[in-house]
């Protein structure tokens, strides 16, 4: 039932017209809205993501997958996720053999190439069994995931579809200005193909430590704009009026779920990068200069009786077999440039840094003793050299996983898990792990399947924590076990 619909109009809008305005100075005109509107609206997409129930409960980035936004007030990802309401007079069946797959989420995403690649965002995607597009002339298609990155929260999918897809050309999201007008389009609360307007009110923001939000969402150097973008945007375009991709729209800031005039989105300085990786790789080539750094400021300057330089990337300390060690970088060193981009906070850091492959050759300029530097380094992955990262699988773990037939669970009076079959070398085996074990959970969480095993296998490799694997289970003897498996070569 619709409670409240308020039809608003803005005086600032009626402003704009093709009339010159005082002084002489011209108004930009409606045209320049449409036409860039009308180039962008069939490039973009509706990604609807599909799971069972018992794969879907309990996986919400956000805790509790009936109430999105209950576990951080502060940035909403606008998953689109319908409420599933049971009226009380209706029953529920008792057993349900083959649980059907329901909606979980609700996105965007934007054709970025006629062979039928969409960028999404990876939060859009995450734990769906089935992906869905939609196209702005209604035509559906099954998606497949070509590759995704938590870190910066993109995800590449592909359709099967005709060569006739409208493209949205790509932008460079570094020509932008702080005022120059940007679109928002996308399927906020499923309303397909829906135009925002805004300006671009800053660049390389890092949400997480402008507001004291806590730990970091990953790789965070936000276009921050005024334009409109709510529940569903996720995955959407942000476009410069030449019609031009300059950004993937991933987040709100708001203490209601709802947009109070601050949207974030990843630039495609980024988008770019990530992209090409997932497309060629299967997984993002990340490079690591190897430090751990902190955004100078006037405390930190009179603390450590810094001279010569009052913003910058105070290095706090420099890590073992890294790229900065071999370069010679310094605890208390001040980086301030990494060829010729600037690098005054965490976001230019980190955006900067996300553009080069492990192996690329850069200058960093630096401030030491109240004096400029500048030397060459050679950055390298988080393996410590400069070799391709191969995309991770289940299958490097060296082992098959089943289900436990219904008569060794009763046996061994347990309720769920799954056995370990056809070990090899391997993780597995070199963690002491045998043919026959049953493992009841891992880093915490029940496993009641082999769908589940391949679940947080994925996410480890692909989140920011440590790459390990906390299992506990039991042999068929009823021995109970514990192991620690490293995903680290």
């Amino acid at each position: 039932m619709i409670k409240h619909l308020s039809v608003l109009m803005s005086a600032s809008a009626l402003s704009l017209s093709a009339a010159a305005a005082p002084g002489g100075s011209s108004v930009i005109s409606q045209e320049d809205f449409t036409g860039a509107a009308e180039s962008t609206v069939n490039g973009v997409v509706s990604v609807k993501s599909y799971a069972t129930p018992r794969s879907a409960r309990g996986i919400s980035p956000f805790g509790n997958s009936d109430d999105l936004f209950s576990s951080d007030p502060f940035f909403e990802f606008f998953f689109g996720q319908p409420r599933q309401q049971t009226p009380r007079n209706r029953r529920q069946p008792q057993q349900q053999t083959e649980p059907k797959q329901r909606q979980i989420g609700l996105g965007s995403g934007v054709i970025i190439s006629k062979d039928g690649y969409i960028v999404t965002n990876n939060h859009v995607i995450a734990d769906a069994e089935r992906l869905e597009v939609t196209l702005n002339d209604n035509r559906n298609y099954n998606a497949k995931v070509i590759g995704s990155d938590p870190t910066t929260d993109l995800a590449l999918i592909q359709i099967d579809a005709p060569d006739d897809l409208h493209v949205i050309p790509m932008g460079n999201s570094e020509d932008l200005k702080v005022g120059e007008w940007v679109l928002a389009v996308g399927n906020p609360f499923g309303f397909t193909s829906t135009v925002t307007s805004g300006i671009v009110s800053a660049k390389a923001r890092n949400i997480s430590s402008a507001t004291g939000a806590g730990a970091s969402r990953g790789i965070e150097s936000y276009i921050q704009t005024d334009a409109a973008v709510n529940q569903g945007n996720s995955g959407g375009a942000l476009v410069n009026l030449k019609g031009e991709l300059v950004g993937i729209n991933t987040a709100i800031y708001s203490q209601n779920g709802s947009y109070v005039g601050c949207s974030f989105a990843i630039p495609t300085s980024i988008v770019n990068k990530v992209i090409d990786d997932l497309k060629q790789y299967g997984t993002v080539q990340r490079a690591f200069l190897g430090i751990s750094f902190m955004e100078l400021t006037p405390e930190l300057v009179d603390e450590k009786k810094i001279k010569g330089v009052n913003s910058g990337i105070y290095v706090a300390s420099v890590s073992d077999r890294s790229a900065a060690r071999e370069a010679g970088l310094k605890e208390g060193d001040i980086i301030v440039d990494i060829n010729g981009y600037p690098t005054l906070n965490t976001a230019q850091m980190q955006e900067t840094i996300a553009k080069f492959s492990p192996g690329a050759t850069v200058q960093i300029t630096f401030v030491r003793d109240g004096k400029k530097q500048t030397k060459s380094v050679t950055l390298r992955n988080s393996k410590g050299d400069t070799g391709v990262t191969k995309a991770a699988s289940l299958t490097d773990l060296g082992c098959a996983f089943a289900s436990v037939p219904q008569e060794r669970l009763e046996q061994l009076e347990i309720s769920h898990g799954v056995v370990v079959t056809g070990i090899e070398d391997g993780r597995m085996k070199e963690a002491g792990i045998r043919d026959g074990f049953i493992i009841l959970a891992v880093n915490g969480q029940r496993i009641t399947s082999p769908d589940d095993m391949e679940k947080i296998y994925n996410g480890v490799i692909k989140g920011d924590d440590d790459k390990v694997l906390y299992i506990k289970g039991i042999y068929p003897t009823g021995k109970q076990a514990f192991y620690a498996v490293s995903l680290i070569d």
